[in-house]
């Protein structure tokens, strides 16, 4: 790994900056235990001293210099950490187990801290003391302290924990910072090298994810619906072009010829009004195609997701199938509608009459005389917060394998060839089950025969359905 991208990487800096923290935090808390500790020892050791010099005190005072000289001497033998010293004025020894007066001298409470030499089993130490002197009588001087070595080894003990506790902590967090920020740039560096390969043409690659569900794969997830949105976009871009310049051309090239020829006729009134006429027909079914290719780019687009409000889904479906029953009798083809209870939606009102006029007006298209083509309002069990609108014909239907195709734009079966249209009016249905939070699905109509179309839709959040 770079190491110099590694120390640049913003995780990095983060990682430093919370162990900078942490570690003060730490050195915080250490401190405040190391001056608790050494503090509660001290006051203990002086306070033991207090207690020492207030027995003596009492003794003094009770039997004079002579018991004073009996409990030093006494005390003494016994002393464990405990220090006294009697000494005449000019410091001649006269009890005690300290054998000189220290040379330093006494605070203004009179305590002093020095060294002595302590008999040990291995010989003599040099110790640390801490004991307070007075004057007795103005002849005698006393000394009564405690060996505060012990304590001194515990407080170096605990600063040296402190230095060992602050040097573990920083490298384990720059150790820490340096991991997580090695793991986040390995997988920062996946989606910079997709992105960079997308970018280079290769529109479909995607950013692997890790099986984490952390938020680096939720934005990888998210990532990668965006770009398979942008890769159908730009396929349905390329495919528009060329069946445009495809589907488009024989139109344009029979309104020339059909002019050219009309032009070339001498005087032939019929001819030219026949060959306008015909002109204006496929001038419109042009007109028609655009029109359906500016109403997929618009719903692609969301450009009409601020018209969408709460509908009733069964009154909807009623007028679009009243207005399609007259045209199926016409072709002697029966109809029949099963809207069942009102099923409210979130949507666009002529996005979704119109996608649903599309799925009636082939299915009677494509149906033959004497079959029938029905119309059905459901919930869906296992998805309460999804309706759809089910319609199902009688008529060729679509083999499985092009089923999934044929939502695509311009997009024609062989077996529709002879009939008029542009091959864009279930690709406009399949954009608006989208733009709904929902899908158009194609199936086998019953027993096998036929067509079964599911326009599949969100239901209102507020408002699953009305009485």
């Amino acid at each position: 790994m770079n190491l110099s991208k590694l120390l640049k990487s913003t995780t990095f800096r983060l990682a430093l900056v919370y162990m900078i923290f942490f570690a003060a935090s730490v050195f915080a808390l250490l401190v405040f235990i190391y001056w608790s500790t050494s503090g509660f020892m001290a006051r203990q050791s002086d306070a033991t001293v207090q207690a020492e010099i207030t027995g003596i005190t009492e003794q003094l005072r009770s039997g004079g210099v002579r018991r004073l000289v009996q409990v030093i001497q006494s005390r003494s033998r016994s002393a464990g950490d405990s220090l006294y010293l009697l000494v005449q004025a000019d410091d001649t020894y006269v009890a005690g187990n300290i054998g000189e007066w220290p040379p330093e001298k006494a605070d203004e409470d009179d305590w002093l801290e020095f060294e002595f030499e302590r008999p040990m089993d291995e010989g003599p130490e040099l110790h640390m003391a801490r004991a307070r002197v007075f004057e007795i009588q103005g002849t005698l001087k006393l000394l009564v302290g405690r060996d505060i070595e012990s304590r001194l080894q515990i407080e170096s003990m605990i600063r040296n924990s402190l230095l060992w506790a602050m040097g573990i902590t920083s490298v384990l967090g720059l150790l820490g910072g340096g991991l997580l920020a090695g793991h986040m740039m390995s997988r920062l560096d996946d989606i910079n090298r997709t992105s960079e390969r997308i970018m280079a043409g290769d529109l479909t690659r995607r950013i692997k994810l890790r099986g984490s569900g952390d938020e680096i794969d939720q934005l990888a997830d998210n990532l990668n619906a965006m770009l398979a949105q942008i890769e159908r976009l730009m396929m349905g871009m390329k495919q528009v072009t060329d069946n445009i310049a495809h589907d488009l051309r024989s139109p344009l090239n029979r309104m020339r010829n059909r002019i050219e020829v009309a032009l070339l006729e001498e005087d032939s009134e019929g001819a030219y009004e026949d060959a306008l006429r015909q002109t204006i027909e496929e001038a419109d079914g042009v007109i028609k195609t655009f029109n359906a290719l500016l109403s997929i780019a618009q719903v692609e687009a969301g450009a009409l997701r601020d018209e969408m409000k709460d509908l009733n889904l069964q009154a909807l479906a009623h007028d679009v199938a009243e207005l399609y029953e007259p045209v199926a009798e016409h072709k002697g083809i029966s109809f029949a509608s099963n809207l069942g209870e009102p099923l409210m939606v979130r949507g666009n009102r002529e996005l979704i009459s119109q996608s649903l006029a599309n799925l009636l007006d082939n299915a009677i298209k494509y149906s033959p005389s004497g079959s029938g083509v029905s119309l059905a309002l459901e919930e869906i069990d296992d998805q309460p917060d999804l309706v759809q609108l089910v319609v199902t014909d009688s008529g060729p239907g679509i083999p499985e394998e092009d089923r999934a195709r044929v939502a695509e734009r311009f997009v024609r079966l062989e077996k529709s060839r002879s009939e008029k249209g542009s091959g864009l009016g279930l690709a406009l249905v399949s954009a608006v089950a989208r733009i709904h939070q929902g899908r158009l699905e194609i199936g086998e109509g019953v027993d096998g025969t036929g067509l079964c179309v599911r326009l599949i839709l969100a239901r209102a959040a507020h408002s699953p359905s009305i009485s």
